[in-house]
């Protein structure tokens, strides 16, 4: 199934130009974050994955969103999962994930 959807999410990433929030994006974005959750689930133990893959997309440029989505349909490589933790631990991630990964913890 995911082999149909290569040539498909291709063609879609190449539309992604077309706007920000287009349908491309969108795809681009659910399919990174599939290659997203399974690196912080591992690495970062303990976090809520939903806001952590959020703050991680949000932080990520659009070539990285990308490259994920690649990841997501290719097969996740240690190339991915180092550009995740890249991304997971930049100074604005960081922000985001104390903010809205971690505050509903410590509540």
């Amino acid at each position: 199934m995911k082999l149909i959807l290569i040539p498909a999410l291709a063609a879609l990433i190449g539309l992604s130009a077309c706007g920000e929030d287009g349908l491309a994006d969108q795809l681009a974005r659910k399919e990174a974050k599939d290659t997203v959750r399974p690196v912080l689930a591992q690495r970062f133990p303990g976090v809520p994955l939903e806001p952590a893959t959020d703050c991680v997309i949000d932080n990520a440029s659009a070539g990285e969103i990308i490259k994920l989505a690649r990841a997501g349909v290719t097969g996740l490589g240690p190339e991915e999962t180092q550009l995740v933790i890249e991304i997971a631990t930049r100074p604005e991630t960081v922000e985001c994930l104390l903010k809205d990964g971690l505050a509903p913890l410590l509540k």
